[in-house]
């Protein structure tokens, strides 16, 4: 099964015990294959260099240096040939999107609620992070 997580899936699995960080523990098990591209991981290390998360990281640099790390080793980056205008509120979102369409993936994971709102695109579901764990028990 294969999966791309948007930005806040990233950040909450790098920071919070919760349904994120769960999910990203069944990646590293190699239960669920977690896709992302380049454009992706960019906003992720953009995102991680807020004053507002660096606040929260002891030692910055190597702690934000060792989370990009681990998030790269354990996905499969792509590069997504077609640009989407799905999304017409949030634009960016169209990234996730795009990767997850050109990965193939069964689901996109994401609290957003742009992306939500579309609940499937071109056979993909779209659901949170507790939903996709709730899939995942009924396997």
């Amino acid at each position: 099964m294969k999966i791309t997580a948007d930005t806040n899936t990233l950040i909450s699995a790098t920071f919070w015990h919760g349904d994120s960080e769960k999910i990203i523990t069944k990646v590293e098990n190699k239960e669920i294959e977690l896709v992302l591209s380049k454009e992706v991981i960019n906003e992720y290390v953009e995102v991680l260099n807020y004053n507002e998360i660096k606040d929260k990281i002891k030692d910055k640099n190597l702690e934000m240096k060792y989370s990009v790390q681990k998030i790269i080793s354990i996905s499969t980056i792509i590069e997504p040939q077609e640009k989407l205008d799905i999304v017409k509120d949030d634009s960016d979102d169209n990234k996730i999107l795009e990767c997850a369409k050109e990965g193939h993936v069964n689901f996109i994971i994401t609290n957003d609620s742009h992306l939500l709102n579309l609940k499937e695109f071109e056979g993909i579901k779209i659901i949170t992070p507790k939903e996709f764990l709730n899939e995942l028990n009924q396997y």
